[in-house]
């Protein structure tokens, strides 16, 4: 195979086209700025034709909350500044009261959605999460219940002793309305291995996705980088999530960001920078030509950096989040409100929409 020259890289890039691994390396090591321009547009042509035709106008975000149900966990993710062990003062389980609490209060805030997600706690029972989600289903049927990443339904199949296909059935059919896609962190286990030895593998994260897709659920595909992996692990991931995208299909969206080490057992010489971040996340929209939707992580970079990444490749401005404990537990603490979200969008020069899950607009 012969090497593409830059000019003809770009073209093929302008074009439309699917990049190989390779190619992703080559454009890794471009001017930021050029890279840029190439995300850019990879975004406008994948959004050209939604939204009735404004798809390149308009940026969209979503009104929800995370609900962080435990923080007992017992995998130990050296990454991890949230689990608690139950020996711990401060371990928790959340209450059927304080769920309504927070339910409440998102309702009352225009919300549609709930993030949510919890530690691998040994001792809930199926029937301790089912109950929750036929609740949550009955007295808030406007809310989507976008709960429970792969790793936690590995560990529900081991713990409930159960088939996955059966358990992600049973949640279904109780209320759960879509998956995030936490928990990916970097997919090749040599890595996974390193940060966090007792999760699931890469190949059981991708199986609770090609089996929620099969069942009609749809979910959000995710990054953490900036820890120890190198540049080929990331690729390498990248190229397991367009596969999986490409075999099953029921990826909505695409979010990386950077490890945050406040608090964490996991180290780092040097932070991720922010250009750094926003290289990544030009490359993911440029790799993952199947997935229409790229989410900016104002979350861990900040308001600026989320707006400039609207420059970068990312179409959705994320979420509201009215409530954020993991990613805060590392010492990151930003937040915004629905009105500072539409300034910052405005502010770049798109219109602002609100959304529901599966980006579709809202009134």
């Amino acid at each position: 195979m012969v090497a593409l020259t830059q000019e003809s890289l770009a073209d093929k890039v302008l074009a439309g086209e699917r990049i190989s691994a390779a190619e992703a390396l080559e454009l890794y090591r471009w001017p930021l700025a050029e890279l840029g321009a190439l995300a850019d547009a990879r975004r406008n042509l994948a959004k050209e034709k939604s939204y009735g035709g404004r798809g390149r106008e308009v940026v969209t975000y979503i009104i929800d909350r995370n609900i962080n149900y435990t923080n007992v966990c017992n995998v130990y993710c050296k990454f991890c500044a949230f689990y608690r062990t139950e020996k711990d003062e401060d371990h928790y389980v959340l209450t059927r009261e304080q769920f309504d609490q927070k339910l409440d209060e998102l309702t009352a805030a225009g919300g549609v959605q709930i993030l949510m997600q919890g530690g691998h706690h040994p001792k809930l029972g199926l029937d301790w999460y089912i109950d929750l989600l036929h609740h949550i289903r009955e007295k808030y049927p406007h809310i989507n219940i976008h709960g429970f990443s792969p790793p936690e339904f590995q560990h529900f199949a081991e713990t409930f002793r159960m088939p996955l296909r059966e358990v992600i059935t049973r949640f279904k059919e109780a209320g759960l309305g879509s998956i995030p896609g936490g928990g990916g962190e970097i997919l090749v286990d040599s890595v996974r291995q390193r940060i966090a030895p007792l999760k699931c593998k890469t190949d059981q994260w991708l199986e609770v996705m090609q089996v929620a897709h099969e069942l009609g659920l749809n979910s959000s595909a995710t990054m953490m980088f900036g820890h120890v992996e190198t540049i080929d692990h990331r690729i390498e991931h990248l190229q397991r999530v367009r596969a999986q995208q490409d075999a099953s299909g029921g990826f909505t969206a695409f979010i990386c960001w950077t490890f945050q080490a406040q608090n964490t057992v996991l180290k780092v010489e040097h932070p991720t920078s922010s250009a750094e971040y926003l290289r990544m996340q030009a490359l993911s929209r440029i790799f993952l030509d199947n997935i229409p939707n790229i989410q900016s992580s104002w979350v861990t970079q900040g308001p600026e950096i989320g707006q400039i990444a609207l420059k970068y490749g990312a179409n959705d401005f994320g979420s509201v989040m009215m409530e954020e404990n993991v990613v805060s537990s590392a010492g990151t603490t930003f937040r915004l409100d629905a009105a500072k979200i539409e300034r910052l969008i405005r502010d770049a020069g798109y219109e602002p929409r609100r959304r529901n899950n599966w980006y579709e607009l809202l009134p």
